[in-house]
């Protein structure tokens, strides 16, 4: 207990728990819609377009989140409108998107100065990376994310859960889809810096599939995914910190087990 004390000493791993915990909630959330409507891949297909916009920026010397916001907000929304053509699946979209996009960063990497440290942080998170300009940009957008959410959560239940009813209502399900696409980037960018662009997907994914399992409403869904989402990165953040892991990996090793555990759970719950 003294050691996670003396974890909260340290300016890089305060600045990790406010990020973290923040990028974890607004993650959670998106997590309910985006697993609900099927879109659950997007975040590791962003995560790769990120790799790719975080290559360009190395090259051409430019601040990286200036570059890899307005690329993946944009790949996001692409990969929205593809995933609606006649012919093409929100998988297909997804994995269109981010196969080429990979391969467009491991090239202008190689044809620049190589896989240097910056970039390994980027593509497997580094909480050392992140710096107090991070810390203001990530509360910021964090709290829009959240906020949005919060404000829009009775419309973006109804498009979750039938498009067409929501739309003869009135709703304007093109525009809530593209709220969720920018959503989802903002989330992505912020998330890059700690878990990774391989990794952040995990944030996504795993909490709201627990939560699936464990409660039956959409509501419910939200609050459990946040609570799990929350409770495994900070187990995770103590996990690195006292045995010397990567962060990244050691919160997915703490949503796989939740996951694991939450399964287990809505079995039992079933049988009876």
């Amino acid at each position: 207990m003294s050691q996670l004390f003396e974890m909260l000493k340290y300016p890089f791993m305060q600045r990790a728990l406010v990020v973290g915990m923040l990028v974890s909630l607004s993650a959670a959330l998106l997590g309910v819609v985006l697993v609900l409507k099927r879109y659950s891949l997007i975040g590791h297909g962003l995560g790769e377009v990120g790799f790719a916009s975080l290559s360009l920026a190395s090259a051409c010397g430019l601040p990286e989140m200036a570059v890899a916001v307005p690329l993946v907000g944009a790949s996001a929304v692409f990969i929205m409108w593809l995933s609606r053509r006649k012919h093409v699946g929100g998988d297909a979209a997804i994995g269109i998107i981010s196969t080429a996009a990979l391969s467009f960063g491991v090239v202008v990497t190689s044809l620049t100065k190589g896989f240097n440290i910056d970039v390994s942080n980027y593509m497997f998170g580094s909480i050392l990376a992140l710096t107090p300009g991070d810390l203001r940009l990530s509360a910021i957008l964090s709290v829009v994310v959240i906020g949005l959410f919060l404000l829009l959560f009775n419309r973006l239940f109804s498009v979750v859960y039938d498009e067409v009813n929501a739309q003869a209502t009135g709703v304007n399900v093109s525009l809530y889809n593209l709220v969720i696409s920018l959503l989802t980037a903002v989330t992505v960018v912020l998330g890059m810096r700690m878990m990774g662009t391989m990794l952040i997907s995990s944030l996504i994914i795993f909490p709201a599939m627990s939560a699936r399992r464990l409660t039956h409403s959409f509501r419910g869904m939200v609050f459990a995914a946040a609570a799990i989402s929350l409770g495994c990165f900070l187990v995770g953040l103590a996990l690195s910190f006292l045995m010397n892991l990567p962060t990244g990996a050691s919160v997915v090793g703490c949503d796989t087990l939740a996951l694991l555990a939450a399964s287990l759970i809505g079995r039992a719950r079933h049988r009876e």
